[in-house]
């Protein structure tokens, strides 16, 4: 397992306007959930911090979805407890039943109601507000997603993403203590997807609201988050803030599903890692310390942490497996001599050809995160597809 070490810097303002370790609002200990002899959740435990955006993160069926709905008492669980502001809502005999928790639900097929107008539908759960403040708060929800001009539209008179900030609206209107969101993005195309990712969070964070999110993108997840919670097989993985999840995964599983990963195999020796691509300082791999001198590792790389460049006799390490043009970037595939593989992104400029031999360097400019060599897993053996694969 890799060492962790201190954040020293932040990559954007998400961890400046991220909330403290107190006010904990919502907490899981040891919930289990199982549909007959299936055990879809197993002892799981975490706590949502006031103020701050959570996405449950994993492959389809590890569980995330059912701990959205054991969140909001759409389902029982069959052991552990939920409390919300210290409160048991489920579990040690008591249940709250899912209108008397506060909680806000938006679902990824919005579930508008087509003959109520906009701002019908997001004034539908205060029907015990007087007339006057049920109007205004409307207003003042239809403002803050940007719809003021669009409260007397129907659902079918309005875009994708019209739709979802009404059903956001629709979920902030009773002001909930926690708004759960499940799969927010997923109906949406894919430009509207990475614009709406930014507008969500902004109406977030401008009310305050604690959230917690549910997603198989990976994208979606780091770029939304405060933290982020990588499930496997109804089990977490780990929860932590995305750059730390991203840079410094605990297993091969987070390292594999967060993004492209190769695992480069090397030997400790003294003050560098030994490896098919030549010397890795230790100074360079996170938490490697004299200790583990002699011991084989396995580093983890990122396609940005390595350059490929074309090369010919012994300066060449490989040859060009697969290519893939994204538009702005090429991931390549370059299968070493020693038969590991590594993928590294260049610039789209930069045109290596299929069956190329290259030369290959680690050029990253952070420090790597590694694995014990006897930790080893043939099954995340070739992570590139991990990612891709999971978003089926």
């Amino acid at each position: 397992m890799a060492h962790e070490s201190l954040l020293t810097s932040t990559a954007d303002d998400r961890l400046a306007d991220a909330p403290p370790t107190s006010d904990v609002v919502l907490e899981l200990e040891g919930v289990a959930k199982h549909y007959g002899s299936e055990a879809v959740i197993d002892d799981l435990s975490l706590t949502v911090r006031e103020g701050e955006i959570l996405t449950l993160l994993g492959p389809s069926g590890c569980g995330k979805t059912t701990t959205l709905r054991l969140i909001a008492g759409l389902e029982r669980p069959n052991g552990g407890q939920i409390r919300l502001d210290g409160t048991s809502v489920a579990g040690n005999g008591s249940f709250v039943p899912p209108e008397e928790r506060g909680v806000g639900i938006v679902f990824q097929e919005f579930a508008l109601f087509p003959h109520l107008t906009a701002r019908e539908n997001v004034a539908f759960g205060l029907t015990d507000w007087p007339a006057d403040e049920r109007e205004a708060r409307a207003d003042e929800l239809l403002a803050l997603v940007n719809l003021s001009e669009h409260g007397d539209d129907y659902p079918e008179e309005l875009s994708g993403g019209q739709q979802q900030r009404v059903a956001l609206a629709r979920s902030l209107a009773p002001e909930p203590e926690m708004l759960l969101l499940d799969e927010p993005f997923s109906n949406l195309d894919v430009d509207l997807r990475v614009e709406m990712r930014e507008e969500v969070r902004r109406i977030i964070k401008e009310t305050g609201v604690t959230a917690v999110s549910v997603t198989h993108d990976q994208e979606e997840a780091l770029s939304v988050s405060d933290r982020v919670a990588v499930m496997n097989d109804g089990d977490l993985e780990q929860i932590d803030e995305p750059e730390r999840v991203f840079q410094h995964p605990k297993s091969r599983f987070v390292a594999g599903f967060l993004g492209h990963a190769s695992f480069l195999s090397g030997t400790v020796r003294g003050d560098h890692v030994s490896t098919a691509l030549g010397r890795v300082l230790r100074a360079d791999v996170d938490g490697l310390v004299t200790e583990y001198d002699g011991t084989d590792v396995d580093l983890l790389l990122r396609p940005d942490d390595v350059t490929a460049y074309p090369a010919s006799g012994p300066e060449a390490d490989g040859t060009v497996v697969y290519r893939r043009y994204l538009g702005p970037t090429i991931l390549y595939r370059v299968e070493l001599d020693d038969g590991e593989t590594i993928e590294c992104m260049h610039n789209h400029s930069d045109r290596i050809d299929l069956d190329e031999r290259v030369a290959v360097r680690v050029t990253a400019d952070h420090d790597l995160a590694w694995f014990p060599a006897d930790q080893r897993v043939d099954a995340v053996e070739s992570t590139s597809e991990t990612a891709s694969s999971s978003a089926d």
